[in-house]
């Protein structure tokens, strides 16, 4: 028991020296923490790396952080990313964050409802973003997914307050299309 504490306490002190060198602000200690962090990591970095996303990045540096998410491949990620997307201090980079999900292995079909709503609230690429994100899941998609998915959508078409970007219009239906197309194909256990 002794020993599996010492390793937390190393572990958990090698998590906070990695977390130094990425808000360090120099390139080569973010790429380096960030290979560490392929061998170290866990969950907890992943709201850090959105915070870093927030900050002065070289262009070299965000592509590092934004490729290392995309390549997350633990299953446990899901619930941490959709709150750090919800998050409404993540606005600013939430269409980068949602360009790591359709990029990454792992599977968000369970989160089909979210990713309708960030289009519905979102702006035009954010809505792009999702489109993408919901053509590559996998599915089968449960039925109360696929009911909220309508109500997001049905929310939207009936807001008359706010004015309706064409392009995202377009965007939406092929949403809507997509959703209905899912919704021939329900999981209704």
């Amino acid at each position: 028991m002794e020993n599996s504490n010492n390793f937390d306490k190393k572990n958990s002190l090698k998590i906070n020296q990695l977390l130094l060198d990425l808000n360090s602000g120099i390139p080569t200690k973010i790429s380096s923490s960030l290979k560490a962090f392929q061998v170290n990591g866990n969950i907890s970095i992943l709201r850090p790396l959105a915070e870093l996303l927030k900050t002065d990045l070289t262009l070299d540096s965000e592509n590092e952080v934004l490729e290392f998410l995309g390549d997350l491949k633990s299953t446990q990620v899901k619930e941490e990313i959709i709150s750090i997307l919800r998050d409404e201090k993540f606005l600013n980079q939430r269409q980068k964050l949602l360009t790591t999900i359709w990029n990454c292995k792992v599977d968000y079909s369970d989160y089909i409802a979210e990713f309708v709503e960030i289009a519905c609230d979102g702006n035009f690429m954010e809505a792009f973003e999702c489109l993408t994100i919901l053509e590559n899941l996998d599915g089968p998609f449960q039925e109360q997914h696929i009911l909220e998915c309508h109500l997001h959508l049905k929310e939207y078409i009936e807001d008359t307050t706010t004015a309706k970007d064409p392009q995202k219009a377009q965007i939406m239906s092929e949403i809507a299309l997509l959703i209905r197309d899912f919704d021939l194909n329900t999981d209704e256990d």
